[in-house]
């Protein structure tokens, strides 16, 4: 074999490797699922699971997807206009970054499952709880990342917009923020990801739709293939969510 031959199939390989991965776990899930007659409700064959998507009618499945689906971006949303600027005033104030942050690290290291119920208690039963939930889960990351971002500016940058007098704004416009950029679409990558866990948790709690909802219901009614079928979906939304992301990461970070 030619020197470009092998490093055409080495490329294709790299290229190609999670794909092969993939389809051989699948694979092999099929197989000892046959082999060793695993019950559905234990452990469905994929083939099981793919019969349960097609069962279920495709309109149903799109309620369910794009309920989940809102609640996630609505909370990811809000989590962001809530993040972006508390990072700005962390980093611009001492004294707000004291105040602030103890009472964050408090937020984040409440478990929100056992939260969530005292907000459907408190907020009704509305989709006003799931984005609660959801923002709650997803915010910190991202103010985190932000904080840090804009802090790691090389001190010499800031002295020098100083020096010409600058205002502030600018020095975040031009200088924090854009050295920031890559800190920011860090934490947007793994806080899209978290909105689909807390929308996915919301409806764990209250909710007659979505495909959290689905999950906890056929579970309960031992239909495990349509469980693991709404869990596949929700893989795949994760996973779509994290490539536009990552689109837009390396679309306006061009420079990284």
């Amino acid at each position: 074999m030619s020197e470009r031959r092998k490093n055409l199939l080495l490329a294709a390989m790299d290229r190609h490797l999670a794909i092969v991965v993939f389809i051989g776990v699948v694979a092999v899930w099929e197989l000892a699922c046959r082999a060793l007659q695993i019950p559905q409700f234990i452990l469905p064959a994929p083939s099981a699971i793919g019969a349960s998507m097609v069962e279920m009618n495709l309109h149903r499945w799109i309620e369910h997807a794009w309920t989940t689906l809102s609640v996630a971006l609505t909370g990811y949303f809000c989590a962001i206009l809530i993040a972006l600027p508390l990072a700005i005033g962390i980093v611009k104030s001492r004294l707000l970054s004291r105040l602030v942050l103890p009472w964050l690290v408090v937020i984040q290291s409440t478990p929100i499952i056992a939260v969530a119920p005292i907000l459907v208690v408190t907020l009704g039963t509305g989709s006003l709880p799931k984005v609660v939930i959801t923002t709650l889960i997803t915010f910190f990351p991202i103010v985190i990342a932000t904080a840090t971002g804009l802090s790691a500016v090389p001190p010499e940058l800031v002295e020098l917009s100083r020096s010409l007098r600058a205002p502030i704004r600018r020095q975040y416009l031009q200088i924090r923020l854009p050295y920031a950029a890559p800190f920011i679409f860090g934490a947007l990558k793994v806080g899209v990801t978290l909105s689909i866990i807390g929308a996915v948790v919301a409806e764990f709690v209250a909710a007659e739709t979505g495909l959290g909802y689905l999950i906890l219901f056929s579970t309960s009614s031992f239909k495990v293939p349509t469980a693991f079928a709404s869990l596949t979906i929700l893989v795949v939304i994760s996973l779509l969510l994290y490539g536009l992301v990552d689109l837009l990461h390396r679309r306006f970070v061009s420079w990284q």
